[in-house]
């Protein structure tokens, strides 16, 4: 038996401002539900995501057919390809991306949940 989720519509989800993780209701949250803003401590005194990727992956998807999809890697440089801490910027930038709607994180040619994939992923623009 998992444990039930609040399922009543004033506790919709939301987005950590900095990873992209989603932020689901807590009853600690109850009165300020509104503000929360951070999905962790570490996410909290980061506060800005100020190596955003996010314009580069964009930028990246343009020059593509809407049905192209690119690696997160592709917009680091070669020394940066080689640090994990890069690559996880990368990703909070295409999950922020991914709650904001403008692409899809996707493995083995289908959208996964921005918070919770492993392993290999590419992005791609949404679909219409």
């Amino acid at each position: 038996m998992g444990r039930q989720k609040d399922q009543t519509p004033n506790h919709e989800s939301k987005s950590c401002a900095v990873c992209g993780r989603e932020i689901e209701w807590r009853k600690k949250w109850e009165k300020n539900w509104a503000d929360v803003k951070y999905c962790s401590d570490r996410c909290r005194s980061a506060r800005s995501a100020k190596d955003t990727y996010e314009a580069d992956i964009l930028g990246i998807l343009a020059t593509r057919a809407h049905d192209k999809t690119m690696c997160p890697s592709e917009v680091l440089s070669e020394a940066d390809k080689q640090k994990p801490e890069m690559m996880e910027k990368v990703r909070e930038a295409a999950r922020r991306l991914v709650a904001k709607g403008s692409i899809e994180i996707v493995q083995g040619g289908k959208p996964v949940n921005p918070s919770a994939f492993r392993g290999p992923i590419r992005l791609r623009l949404v679909r219409k």
